[in-house]
């Protein structure tokens, strides 16, 4: 088993685990992106290369080059919306590569692309934030006990201004108080 060290061990196992639940977020909120912008196949490059790394195969620079694509396509994209999904994507294929280090901005990793589908949710249903909050009780519904075991390894999200940032620090700390 390879083991990724740092201030604390990651197995590939637990990175699998983590990667598999940013994907499942972000394949939530590709369409999204994918009907404001059907000619950029970026974000679904991303989230293709996510998924081979989840299945089993090694972690390679395919991951961290869609995933820049994707965050390239974020920035281009015309509405919040698409924007949030694209950057979600491009979170799936850089999970393969969280860090085990002790820092706040890592939990972003693990958990920004469910925040940002809640966001979309939200969107969606003209602003609302109720339908955030339960896009956020069935991402904690989605969370392995693995994906909660990583999750502790790291300190508390970081809190922030915006409103992915605060559903974000909402899933966090929903999911630290899970049994």
């Amino acid at each position: 088993m390879t083991t990724v060290s740092g201030d604390f061990d990651l197995t590939m196992d637990e990175l699998r685990g983590v990667a598999r639940f940013v994907a499942e977020s972000a394949e939530a909120a590709l369409p999204v992106f994918a009907e404001e912008h059907p000619e950029d196949p970026r974000p679904r490059a991303a989230l293709a290369a996510a998924w081979e790394f989840v299945e089993g195969a090694p972690r390679t620079r395919l991951q961290r080059v869609t995933s820049l694509d994707a965050h390239r396509a974020a920035k281009q994209a015309g509405t919040e919306a698409a924007r949030l999904a694209a950057r979600a994507a491009g979170d799936a294929a850089a999970s393969a590569y969280l860090h085990p280090i002790a820092r706040a901005t890592q939990v972003g990793h693990i958990l920004r692309a469910a925040a940002s589908a809640a966001r979309i949710t939200e969107l969606r249903a003209g602003d609302d934030p109720e339908a955030g909050l339960r896009a956020i009780t069935e991402a904690r519904a989605r969370a392995t006990p693995v994906l909660v075991d990583v999750l502790r390894r790291y300190p508390p999200a970081p809190t922030g201004r915006s409103r992915v940032a605060a559903l974000m620090s909402l899933l966090d700390a929903d999911l630290r108080r899970m049994p």
